[in-house]
């Protein structure tokens, strides 16, 4: 059985973060390992409360980890500090992890900057090089390029110039801010549109982790870059299209639907 380790933060309601992660990967395939970079007191309404792990204990797990049952691909999720990633950027390096997924949780979909300007640069120089895909969405694209998005045209210039900037794969997520469903792969100097069904459905909190997520399983598993986002993006519809209904605020995806062949 291929093997992913998921790098990201804990959500105690259990809809995004590690959880969603685990509950991903095992539905698309493969045996899932985390490594937790920090706690969170969360639900569908918001974060309550942040405790994030001691870089020398984030250290521990990974060793633990990369000995023994070395992962196939790794997905990094919230990573809280500079410090933080640097220790999660020097023990990929260490160990030559491959396959990796980057989430750049910096900017919510609605706007709000979760990471100061410190750590996003420590993102972008430690991290980024690292990645064999990115995953921004529409704000945080924006925050990377300092262009305004607006539409499909200027979705392909940011993923260009995100490519050319850092000489990593982007996977630019069109969301509600531009189209609902559609998404732009951008990789290897050209640019593929990923087209999806637009599902009327609030509920999508752990979106990103569960796309990020199934991305790295599907990678492990031997498949090329854009199957792999093309596989995952129907896992998302389908667990979107559910219509599950948890919770008072934006709630969680229905992960436990039959497993992707």
């Amino acid at each position: 059985m291929k093997t992913v380790l998921t790098i990201a933060g804990s959500d105690c309601s259990g809809g995004a973060g590690i959880q969603a992660d685990i509950k991903t990967m095992i539905m698309n395939g493969v045996y899932a390992m985390s490594a937790i970079t920090a706690l969170t007191a969360q639900n569908t309404t918001g974060v309550y409360g942040i405790q994030e792990t001691s870089s020398e204990f984030l250290d521990n797990q990974l060793d633990c980890i990369f000995t023994d049952i070395f992962p196939d691909a790794v997905k990094i999720g919230m990573l809280s500090s500079s410090e933080i990633m640097r220790h999660v950027a020097s023990k990929l390096r260490q160990y030559q992890a491959r396959h990796i997924v980057l989430d750049p949780v910096m900017v919510s979909t609605s706007g709000h900057r979760l990471m100061n300007k410190d750590a996003e640069e420590t993102l972008q120089k430690e991290l980024f090089p690292l990645a064999e895909v990115i995953t921004p969405n529409i704000p945080e694209a924006e925050a990377l390029t300092g262009m305004q998005i607006t539409d499909a045209a200027s979705m392909e210039n940011a993923a260009r110039a995100l490519y050319g900037t850092f000489h990593v794969s982007v996977l630019l997520k069109g969301g509600h801010c531009i189209n609902d469903a559609n998404d732009l792969l951008y990789a290897n100097g050209h640019s593929t549109w990923i087209h999806g069904e637009r599902v009327d459905n609030p509920n999508t909190h752990g979106t990103g982790c569960t796309l990020s997520s199934a991305i790295a399983s599907n990678l492990a598993r031997g498949f090329s870059l854009e199957a792999s986002v093309r596989r995952s993006k129907q896992y998302l519809t389908d667990a979107l299209k559910s219509q599950m209904n948890l919770g008072h605020g934006s709630g969680p995806l229905d992960h436990t639907l039959g497993r992707i062949n």
